[in-house]
């Protein structure tokens, strides 16, 4: 739990309320005036601040204003002499939690802090589409207000307290990383490291390195010991992507580690107990690799007691729009163009595309868009997506099958598809002809010289 800021000029006063808070269970960092204050919460998160109202230095209402503008959720209460307290209304006016007179009713104070830390609590269970918190926090923001993307992030806020196992399932680039951070950020090892390691980016023969680091000497080269992410993970989360990559000799090893919480390093013969919680993520089917004896099975029942799926952004409705807005507003910033917008053709542009690369596709998109667009609109084709392929019901049944190019201009496109047509109509007159070609050629309408140069054009002749 994070620490209550005291800040109060008299150390009788000081070490009383101090003593007081300690005593209920609270950690305190104390500040003699303002101005250390406003130093400790521009540099450190608190679980509330108390402050006496007159101070030397920076007063209590600038150490306020200051700890809202710090974080704006942070409850701040004033302690008030008795002819303070119209200017403590006007404090909570300007937006201080509540405040409490001197002398200082003890009982009273800790029901208003169990208050306070308990609105606290209850603003960051709501994080997750806050942008204030992942502007001043890094906090990992998940923009979507699509069911699917709903009931996903009341699973992260209902899991993220425990230490449980959480495996994320879903396509790549749909954000599992993300709701990882998120996990993480939620939960009571937030102040710690979170480390992620995406198993499939690694060389087979280096994953244990990774993961377990090496004793000196382990191998040719090992000069020095290294530390592995699970060690650097102590008391925080690891997060492990494409977990369905890792080699079957080091699933093993990762069983024992969820199962012990300890390991050794490689070439190293002590086992080493580490406090960590562990994350994974894959956009395979497990079950189906377990079945192919690719991936073990008790490992596979260890890690997916608590699954939860990201879903790919086609099947989020106008999340498409939330998320392209999102991205925008970055880019206006980072390119300075801060009148920038879409057009109503680029909006349904952006509605109508597929995204078989979900979120990372489509940022990358706004990005290009973005850098391209010479005007203070962004046009649909500034966002250089391909036309959208018509639905197999509006086409002629067996006209265009699933794996034609619908890439590139208008006239390149129309020749394929008119290839395309021709081999389907020369194919169905041939075979219902007997492959007569004198009496093919009459019924598609051309010449037998016309309807040769065709099937050899096309490759038929056998």
């Amino acid at each position: 739990m994070e620490a209550i800021l005291l800040v109060e000029d008299k150390p009788e006063l000081r070490a009383m309320l101090r003593k007081a808070l300690e005593k209920a269970g609270y950690a305190v960092d104390e500040a003699p005036d303002g101005t250390s204050a406003i130093d400790k919460v521009r540099n450190k998160r608190y679980l509330t601040v108390l402050t006496d109202l007159k101070l030397p230095g920076a007063s209590g209402l600038d150490v306020l204003r200051e700890a809202r503008r710090a974080d704006p959720m942070i409850p701040v209460i004033l302690i008030t002499a008795y002819g303070s307290v119209e200017d403590a209304v006007t404090a909570m006016k300007d937006g201080a939690f509540d405040f409490i007179q001197k002398p200082v009713d003890l009982e009273h104070l800790k029901l208003l802090i169990a208050r306070a830390a308990r609105q606290q609590e209850l603003l960051r269970e709501n994080l997750l589409l806050r942008e204030e918190y992942a502007e001043r926090y890094g906090f990992p923001r998940i923009v979507g207000e699509h069911p699917s993307m709903q009931a996903a992030s009341q699973m992260v806020q209902r899991v993220a307290p425990t230490d449980s196992t959480v495996l994320l399932l879903g396509e790549s680039g749909t954000g599992k990383e993300l709701f990882a951070r998120a996990l993480h950020h939620l939960s009571r090892r937030k102040d710690c490291a979170f480390v992620a390691l995406n198993c499939a980016a690694i060389p087979e023969g280096l994953v244990e390195n990774e993961l377990f680091g090496h004793e000196r000497g382990a191998y040719t080269g090992a000069g020095a010991r290294k530390i592995g992410k699970l060690e650097l993970a102590h008391r925080g989360t690891i997060f492990l992507d494409e977990i369905g990559e890792l080699p079957l000799a080091i699933q093993s090893k990762l069983l024992r580690v969820l199962e012990e919480r300890r390991f050794e390093r490689v070439g190293g013969t002590q086992a080493i107990d580490v406090d960590v919680r562990i994350l994974v993520a894959t956009n395979k089917n497990l079950q189906e690799a377990v079945e192919r004896k690719t991936f073990r099975e008790d490992l596979y029942f260890r890690i997916s007691s608590v699954p939860i799926t990201v879903p790919p952004l086609r099947e989020r409705g106008d999340d498409v729009i939330l998320l392209a807005e999102h991205f925008l507003e970055r880019y206006r910033r980072e390119f300075k163009k801060p009148s920038l917008e879409f057009t109503d053709a680029s909006r349904a542009r952006l509605r109508g595309h597929q995204w078989s690369g979900n979120v990372r596709e489509l940022q990358n998109s706004i990005e290009r868009a973005a850098i391209l667009a010479d005007t203070n609109k962004i046009s649909a084709e500034d966002l250089q997506l391909p036309l959208p392929r018509p639905a197999a019901k509006e086409m002629p049944d067996g006209m265009l099958d699933n794996d034609f190019l619908w890439d590139g201009p208008l006239e390149e496109v129309a020749q394929r598809a008119v290839q395309h047509v021709e081999r389907f109509k020369i194919e169905a007159a041939l075979r219902e002809s007997k492959w007569n070609k004198s009496r093919a050629a009459e019924q598609l309408g051309v010449s037998y010289k016309t309807l040769l140069h065709k099937i050899r054009a096309l490759g038929l002749e056998n």
